[in-house]
C-alpha cells in the first residue's frame, strides 16, 4: 500500500528514515539477504540484466543511493564489478549496519558512508562511474530532481543501474498470491504445528513502528514513464527489463505464510524447503519468461542508461 498521494516529501522522507532506522538490525533477515555466494550470483546476474551484459572493466568510483544494508553494492564489490564505494542512504541506521557488513567482508577501506537524500546528493559534479540502487527508486518523491542528479555526479560515460522496482502492473499482481496465503494459513499453520502469530511487531522489535511500512512507497512504474525521466534527465543507451513473475508470485505466498506464525514454530526443514524452491522458480524465470515478456508483466523492472 503506497503512500497517500497528499503527502508531503518532507513526510515521505521523515516516515522513510524513523521505518528503515528501526528496521535496519532485523532487516537482512526479513529480507532473506545474502552476502555469500548466492548473494553475489544473484546480484551479478541483476547487473547482467539491467546492462544487457557484463562491463568491460570494473567502475572504479561508485555511488549507491539508499543502500540500505548493503545488499547490491558488498556484494558486486565482491565480485570486483565495483572498486570503491560511496554508499549513501537517509537512514544511519541502515549504513550502521552497512559499515558493520564491509568490515566483516574485508571491504571497509574501500567503502565509505554518507546520509544523503538523492534528490540534492552532497558530491561534486562528474565524481563517479557508476550511479547505482536497489529497490530504491520507488521510495523517492521527486524522481525528475532525483534522474537530474545523477547525471551531475556522473562523469561522462558513466551508467546508472538500478534493480528491484516494482512494476505498475506486477504491484498488482502480486495481491493475488498475498491473498492466497492469508487465506492458507490457517491450514498451514496446523501441518507444521505453528502457533498463530499473537505478538506485535513492535513487541518482537522494540522500536521498529511497523505501521510505517505502509507510508514507505510512493511509486510503482510503468516502462515508458521511466525511459522519459531517464532522457529527459540527458540519459542514453536506455536499457529495461523485468525480473521476477513465477519467484515473486510463490514468494509472496510464503512471506504471508510466515507471518502468520511464531517464528521459532516455523521448523528448518521447511525454511530450507522454502528458499531452495523460491530459487528454483527464479532460475525458470530468467531461462524462461524473461527474455520472452513484456517487462511490464514483471513485479520488478531493472534499468540501466549511460551519461553522453
Amino acid at each position: 500500500m503506497p503512500a497517500s498521494p497528499t503527502a508531503t516529501p518532507e513526510h515521505i522522507r521523515d516516515v522513510n528514515e524513523r521505518y528503515h532506522d528501526a528496521a535496519a538490525k532485523s532487516y537482512d533477515a526479513k529480507w532473506g539477504i545474502d552476502f555469500g555466494e548466492i548473494g553475489r550470483e544473484q546480484t551479478l546476474q541483476k547487473l547482467v540484466k539491467a546492462l544487457g551484459a557484463l562491463p568491460d572493466r570494473p567502475f572504479d568510483d561508485a555511488l549507491e543511493v539508499g543502500s540500505g544494508t548493503g545488499y547490491f553494492s558488498l556484494n558486486l564489490m565482491q565480485e570486483n564489478v565495483v572498486g570503491r564505494l560511496v554508499a549513501t542512504d537517509v537512514s544511519t541506521g541502515m549504513l550502521s549496519s552497512l559499515n558493520a557488513t564491509a568490515a566483516s567482508l574485508g571491504l571497509a577501506d574501500r567503502v565509505e558512508t554518507r546520509q544523503a537524500d538523492a534528490e540534492e546528493l552532497p558530491f561534486a559534479d562528474e565524481s563517479f562511474d557508476l550511479v547505482l540502487g536497489h529497490a530504491v527508486l520507488h521510495h523517492i518523491p521527486d524522481l525528475a530532481k532525483a534522474f537530474s542528479e545523477f547525471d551531475r555526479v556522473l562523469r561522462p560515460g558513466g551508467a546508472i543501474v538500478f534493480c528491484g522496482e516494482p512494476s505498475r502492473y506486477g504491484d498488482r499482481l502480486a495481491s493475488v498470491p498475498k491473498r492466497i496465503g492469508h487465506a492458507s494459513a490457517p491450514a498451514w499453520r496446523a501441518l507444521i504445528r505453528a502457533r498463530p502469530a499473537t505478538e506485535t511487531h513492535e513487541h518482537k522489535h522494540p522500536g521498529h513502528d511497523h505501521g510505517l511500512e505502509s507510508e514507505v512507497d510512493v511509486h510503482a512504474f510503468d516502462p515508458a514513464a521511466l525511459t522519459a525521466w531517464m532522457e529527459d534527465s540527458g540519459f542514453e543507451d536506455i536499457h529495461i527489463r523485468g525480473e521476477e513473475l513465477l519467484a515473486n508470485a510463490y514468494g509472496w505466498i510464503l512471506r504471508s505464510l510466515e507471518s502468520s506464525a511464531e517464528p521459532e514454530d516455523v521448523p528448518w526443514a521447511w525454511r530450507n524447503f522454502a528458499f531452495r524452491s523460491y530459487i528454483a522458480l527464479q532460475k525458470v524465470d530468467v531461462a524462461v519468461l524473461e527474455p520472452r515478456l513484456p517487462p511490464q508483466l514483471f513485479y520488478n523492472l531493472v534499468l540501466s542508461a549511460r551519461k553522453p
